[in-house]
């Protein structure tokens, strides 16, 4: 049978444990907000360029189709955590990944962004390449998607992949929980431009592309690349912190209900003994009158 000091040990175990959480429970909520407004920010700005592509062109035919590949290479960049304490995260986006992948021909490979993902990943059997870490604040982001960018380009460039998809968690519009996701990133081909299209152009006068039209499609294209990135990056970011929220609200949860148990529990073993003193009081006083 456990003593009171024991348990009172564990009951001060276990209000440390819950300071810990609260104190995860407010950075993940401070961190969400901050990255879903770079999320927002960069999907008003991701329209903005995918419009001014629209307009280049406009009444252009500069792509054509690419000649299909029996074999190609994929790679699949996938946003992930580099920490713990986030649920299933990613194992669902693993999942997907996975999913998406078995339907393509041809080799995969992996970069993976995070090692917690990176784990996941191989253990579902997948070619690991690259691996970069996670951004600790919304300052990390442009350096990490400055890396894969020049990391894609030249990959593309010598011919060692084919195409390039993105795969990252998105917030659900209700604002919890999060959706696995993917986006073709390169090469960038009539498809890509097809895609495109879906845009309208939101006046009646024709657009117009002023200055040089190489150097104008070079800088959209660039902006393009960036951007769609970036947002992958804030959003899997938005959707990490989600998930450890929600991991800390049951963590706090259970920690109360142990707290309760174990309170419960001190309680009686204390009112117990306290019994047991009056009783050996009572019999010592019995006796001492029979005397």
């Amino acid at each position: 049978m456990e003593t009171l000091a024991q348990i009172r040990r564990k009951l001060e175990g276990a209000e440390d444990l819950k300071t810990v959480v609260r104190t995860m429970k407010a950075m993940a909520a401070s961190n969400i907000g901050q990255y879903e407004q770079a999320g927002r920010a960069l999907s008003d700005y991701y329209r903005t360029v995918a419009l001014g592509i629209v307009a280049y062109f406009h009444e252009r035919e500069e792509l054509k189709r690419v000649n299909k590949k029996k074999h190609k290479v994929t790679c699949a960049i996938v946003f992930g955590s580099d920490q713990g304490l986030v649920g299933q995260f990613n194992n669902t986006l693993t999942d997907f990944v996975k999913l998406t992948l078995n339907k393509l021909e041809g080799e995969k490979i992996i970069w993976a962004i995070g090692d917690r993902i990176k784990t996941v990943l191989l253990d579902r059997g997948f070619t690991l390449r690259n691996l970069f870490h996670v951004p600790n604040s919304v300052d990390g982001i442009t350096p990490l998607v400055s890396q894969i960018l020049l990391r894609s380009e030249e990959s593309i460039k010598i011919n060692e992949v084919d195409q390039i998809y993105i795969f990252h968690n998105q917030p659900n519009n209700s604002g919890i929980g999060y959706t696995p996701v993917k986006q073709k990133l390169l090469p960038l081909d009539e498809d890509w431009k097809l895609n495109l299209s879906e845009l309208k152009w939101p006046t009646k006068i024709p657009p117009q592309v002023a200055g040089g039209e190489k150097a104008t499609l070079l800088a959209l294209i660039h902006e393009f690349l960036f951007v769609s990135l970036y947002r992958a990056s804030a959003e899997s970011l938005a959707s990490e912190n989600a998930s450890r929220l929600l991991a800390m609200q049951r963590a706090e949860k259970n920690i109360e209900e142990l707290l309760e148990n174990l309170n419960r529990k001190y309680h009686s073993i204390r009112q117990t003994m306290i019994d047991e003193e009056l009783f050996d009081v009572i019999s010592g006083f019995e006796a001492l009158k029979k005397k």
